[in-house]
């Protein structure tokens, strides 16, 4: 029986794409256009090839070395983002009840960082951090430390990691907290019975079934924290100097400070690239990983055989 093609299927998906063309490929499509060109205002265009995105890759260059400063800058904070909030996270999720009010109580407590929109969070710990008048500055002066996240790289550093440790810490706590209830009893009841500590119920059990949990902390955490803008832009303002300006800031700086059309529209393409390779490696990894997982079918036995 042959099946029936049916085109008109088509336009059932038509205002999808549309709508996909519209907010997605048109402003990239402007974007490559304009990385391509240079301009000298009253919107006269001159054709520059890639020349920007030379420059851009030039450690030698002005716009080169800001990029790149930028870019390990993003790095080391992203770096320090997975390396505490990733075992917060999990050491939050275990220290959770598993039934009963409490439970409730707890994912009340933990979304309610995750609720505060970015730019509140930025203001927060602004006010937060300020020695005259905020709790933190205020406290970490009295007990004898120089704090200063205005004039100090080490203590801005010190805020910016804090606030969003603070604001996301709560996101990989829950994904762990959904992978350890998806646990089933069975494997905890044969822990006790064959007397296992509590390190290996953890190492044996709850991290092994959290590991694609973990994966998707991992990249939502790295892709966030990479991607940070408004919170240290309304911190610190990319400073003290350019200490905690990342490359979303960078990019704000030419974009908009400096209207350099041609260098903002190179730097954002490289900037996307470098998060779709980053997404890519991760879903090759959490592929490849339920594919090492998934246990493989026995062999048919051939007919006729003995």
């Amino acid at each position: 029986m042959e099946k029936t093609i049916n085109q008109k299927a088509w336009f059932l998906v038509l205002p999808v794409f549309l709508v996909v063309a519209f907010s997605a490929i048109l402003p990239l499509m402007t974007v490559v256009n304009y990385s391509m060109q240079d301009t000298f205002g009253n919107n006269q265009f001159f054709w520059n090839g890639v020349g920007w995105f030379k420059e851009l890759l030039d450690p030698s260059t002005d716009l080169g070395s800001r990029f790149l400063a930028s870019l390990w800058r993003n790095l080391i904070f992203s770096g320090a983002i997975l390396v505490i909030e990733v075992p917060l996270g999990i050491v939050i999720a275990l220290s959770m009840p598993r039934e009963g009010w409490r439970v409730a109580f707890c994912l009340v407590v933990l979304a309610l960082p995750l609720l505060i929109p970015w730019n509140v969070v930025g203001t927060i710990w602004q006010i937060f951090g300020r020695p005259d008048i905020g709790l933190l500055g205020y406290v970490l002066n009295h007990i004898g430390f120089d704090y200063n996240y205005v004039s100090n790289e080490v203590d801005a550093w010190f805020t910016v990691i804090i606030m969003d440790v603070w604001h996301w810490t709560s996101l990989v706590a829950l994904l762990c907290y959904a992978g350890l209830k998806s646990i089933p009893d069975a494997y905890y009841q044969a822990a006790q019975i064959d007397g296992a500590s509590r390190w290996a119920v953890f190492t044996a059990i709850q991290l092994p079934k959290m590991h694609r949990v973990l994966l998707i902390a991992v990249l939502l955490r790295f892709m966030d924290s990479f991607m940070i803008y408004t919170e240290p832009f309304v911190v610190t303002g990319g400073g003290p100097g350019n200490s905690t300006t990342f490359i979303s800031i960078e990019l704000v700086k030419i974009a908009l400070g400096q209207f350099d059309l041609g260098k903002a529209a190179a730097l954002s393409l490289v900037y996307n690239l470098i998060i779709l390779i980053v997404c890519w490696v991760f879903y090759t990894i959490m592929t490849n990983a339920g594919a090492e997982r998934r246990p493989s079918k026995p062999a048919k036995p051939a007919k006729g055989g003995a």
